[in-house]
């Protein structure tokens, strides 16, 4: 099973979860059925985001821990500029 597969499935699980406790096929104390199962996929979207975001600074923060790939890419660059040079390019600016 592939990766998509495996999240395609993982949805479906979950919409049809969902779907069951807000059609109160599965039943629930009223407070619970009322107040918190419609807010339930807005609550699962912040926390989404919050999680991306969270990531993403965390990648950001740890970036300079990284001092091979960091040569790699200055590698690189300067590669990029060398060949750039041979075409006719300015690259230094």
């Amino acid at each position: 099973m592939t990766r998509a597969q495996q999240q395609i499935s993982f949805f479906l699980v979950l919409g049809t979860l969902y779907l069951a406790l807000a059609l109160g096929l599965i039943p629930l104390p009223e407070v619970v059925q009322s107040e918190i199962i419609p807010v339930l996929p807005l609550w699962a979207l912040v926390s989404f985001g919050a999680y991306l975001l969270f990531r993403l600074g965390y990648g950001v923060f740890t970036f300079n821990d990284v001092p091979a790939a960091h040569a790699e890419l200055m590698g690189e660059i300067d590669q990029a500029k060398i060949e750039l040079r041979q075409l006719g390019v300015e690259v230094d600016g």
